[in-house]
């Protein structure tokens, strides 16, 4: 039985947090934390922490207790096509993508996926996704009221599209302002949900819808707004065949002023030192889909070169072009992609990337990301013996590092024990 939210809740088990951008973290192989009014109100050693009598216990044992999972950019309406034959992005797009975001005009069907989308996501360890929706208002409605439902921190908006699509998903540069604006009027800030205007991306609206997108991200305090740059090659060319007067794909977006704190963007493969040097001085943050760009051979995102320049990153699952929704098979892939780019990202970080760092990509470090006095009780329990092949080479583990790295090469969706969503238990294996 689910605690109310009235009552102080304790966990026990293995708690590892970070406490900044240089990786810097706390672990405590016995660590104890409470749980007041969906708050974090002590963390650390068992024996160091008192907590009411009439506290309700969960001892998790040797699972690992982390910040719940921050998944920062993802699709929810492409849950249906996960797994569709590879082409590459635009035929991928023509072929799946669309014809199943035209079944988004029923509310009752946009509900149903998203109710899927929730669930499954949960249930994976992430408890903050920012997604897009489709063109429809009512695939926004959908999302926000089942998030809002289980009190789950989400970044969402309608998809902004007014050419290179089939009709039937075309809005228009008003009708996509009118929208949005009453959207926004709606969801931003109501309970843990949060707006984004959301261009689809550059070649799916005309200057005057990307006009509107700017002045509505400019116009509304502390909307998000959130597209995608630079994914594929042939995507390079045809916005600079579409834009001819700007230097470069993320200019584009500069151009219109779509750049800038809470501006998310999906990718980011194919970037200039110039574009590097403009999303670090715009304070852009840039989303890592590392599945997706495997699955559309869309090539190898420069990791290092990025957060070397300071830029803000997170790591997202891209659901549908991504293949999974499992943040280890993220992870993994990432790592992988590092790899061919000579250099090694450790396990400490990859976990960075999904709790504290990917709260400071979506300038919610503040609230989220780190087990800590007064942050957001949303938390993830990895059970570190998931499988039997998992549970074989933690025999010959020998330290932290060691541990998250088996997890990440190894482990899936049964890894997951629990999750907490503003303190409370929402799933359990």
């Amino acid at each position: 039985m689910e605690p109310s939210q009235d009552e102080p809740l304790v966990l026990r088990g293995k708690i590892l947090t970070f406490k900044n951008n240089k990786l810097d973290y706390e672990y405590w192989e016995k660590g104890v934390l409470l749980i007041e009014k969906g708050f974090i109100s002590q963390v650390g050693n068992h024996t160091d922490i008192n907590y009411p009598q009439n506290s309700k216990v969960i001892d998790f044992g040797q699972d690992l207790i982390v910040p719940g999972f921050i998944d920062g950019h993802v699709h929810y309406p492409q849950m249906s096509v996960i797994g569709s034959y590879g082409k590459k992005l635009i035929d991928w797009l023509n072929d799946y993508t669309y014809p199943e975001e035209i079944k988004f005009s029923s509310y009752d069907y946009a509900q149903s996926v998203a109710r899927l989308f929730l669930s499954e996501t949960l249930k994976n360890g992430y408890t903050t996704s920012s997604t897009f929706c489709t063109v429809h208002p009512g695939s926004v409605d959908a999302l926000f009221y089942e998030a809002q439902r289980i009190e789950m921190r989400v970044i969402a908006g309608k998809v902004l599209m007014d050419r290179h699509a089939p009709d039937s998903l075309l809005d228009t540069a008003q009708e996509s302002f009118d929208d949005s604006q009453e959207l926004i009027n709606k969801w931003h800030n109501n309970g843990r949900g949060l707006y984004a205007v959301t261009p689809r991306f550059a070649p799916t609206s005309t200057p005057d819808q990307l006009e509107v997108a700017g002045a509505l991200f400019s116009d509304n305090d502390n909307v998000y707004l959130q597209s995608h740059v630079s994914e594929q090659l042939d995507e390079v060319d045809w916005v600079a065949d579409l834009f001819p007067e700007s230097s470069s794909y993320l200019d584009v977006y500069n151009s219109f002023s779509l750049l800038g704190k809470r501006a998310l963007y999906g990718h980011g493969i194919y970037f200039s030192e110039s574009d590097i040097e403009i999303a670090s001085a715009t304070d852009t943050t840039i989303i890592h889909c590392p599945t997706s760009n495997l699955f559309l051979g869309s090539g190898l995102f420069q990791y290092e070169k990025l957060k070397d320049a300071g830029i803000r990153l997170g790591l997202g699952t891209d659901i549908g072009g991504g293949t999974s929704l499992s943040p280890f098979a993220t992870m993994k892939a990432a790592y992988e992609i590092a790899q061919f780019n000579n250099y090694s990202l450790s396990p400490l970080e990859s976990f960075y990337r999904l709790t504290f760092g990917g709260a400071h990509a979506l300038h919610l470090e503040n609230k989220i990301g780190q087990i800590k006095p007064g942050f957001e009780a949303d938390l993830t329990i990895i059970d570190l013996s998931s499988t039997d092949i998992i549970k074989n080479r933690m025999r010959d583990v020998e330290d932290l590092s060691e541990m998250l790295f088996t997890q990440i090469m190894l482990a899936d969706d049964r890894a997951i024990r629990a999750t907490f969503v503003n303190g409370k238990l929402v799933y359990e294996k």
